[in-house]
């Protein structure tokens, strides 16, 4: 990892969010293309996928790529993990929950996470060993010790996805425990929100890798706990993650597994 890799991946996610900026009060008038049912990818999406790619490929010409929207391209053990938008549904229908996600793999190992909300203008950062950073400042994971008092964060699964019987169950053992569970909309934000204490915890299943590097990064260098559905998976390996601050992980992620 060099180490103006994540003041490289800060710059360039912030720059994208002015991208998107620019077209959040004009959005009516953008181009927007269905992939799949409740599924959507825009021109500002492109745009803004575009100039991260130049960017980073332009800075490191050796390194591999995975975007949500333009797929994989070259062999290298380096490799940026990047969400041009996360919430395009949101943004969409003017919804102020979205987010530039910015990502280093190295050697199969996230090594940086960016996570930018350029609405609030607010830029969640790390690298592996940490510390996690929200504009400069470190964070981390609440101190909730109990689930009563704890708030989560989770994403229903949309259009015909397979599993959203199961994610029904995980509500319904989950909610008479806590104080409430949030469906924003946006999953690199959720984990950040989770390293910066605003959520105790986060779950999710079958994410993509552009929905959760980021916020993997920024969670571990804040201390949050991350497993996948068995404590034996990781996130990278299976897309799903539950993660949490240390004082509650154990009695959520007991009470999501039993199901």
């Amino acid at each position: 990892m060099s180490a103006d890799d994540l003041d490289l991946a800060v710059t360039l996610a912030q720059e994208a969010g002015e991208i998107l900026l620019r077209h959040w009060h004009d959005r009516a008038r953008l181009t927007v293309t269905h992939k799949r049912a409740g599924d959507f990818v825009s021109e500002v999406d492109l745009a803004a996928e575009r100039h991260l790619r130049n960017g980073l490929l332009g800075a490191r010409p050796g390194d591999g790529w995975l975007g949500e929207e333009t797929g994989g391209e070259g062999q290298s053990d380096r490799r940026w993990i990047v969400d041009p938008l996360d919430g395009t549904t949101n943004f969409l229908r003017g919804i102020p929950q979205w987010a530039v996600s910015v990502a280093l793999q190295d050697h199969d190992r996230l090594t940086v996470g960016v996570v930018h909300d350029p609405l609030r203008g607010e830029t969640f950062a790390a690298r592996i060993g940490g510390p996690a950073t929200l504009d400069g400042a470190r964070v981390s994971p609440a101190t909730t010790a109990t689930l009563e008092p704890a708030l989560f964060g989770t994403g229903i699964p949309f259009g015909t996805l397979a599993h959203i019987d199961d994610h029904a169950a995980d509500i319904a053992r989950l909610m008479p425990l806590c104080a409430g569970v949030r469906r924003m909309g946006a999953a690199a934000l959720d984990l950040a929100w989770v390293a910066a204490g605003r959520y105790d915890g986060f779950w999710e299943r079958r994410l993509q890798a552009w929905d959760i590097a980021a916020g993997l990064v920024i969670l571990r260098a804040a201390g949050a706990r991350v497993e996948g559905w068995h404590s034996s998976e990781s996130p990278e390996d299976t897309g799903t993650v539950i993660t949490a601050t240390p004082g509650v992980f154990d009695a959520f992620a007991a009470c999501l597994r039993q199901g």
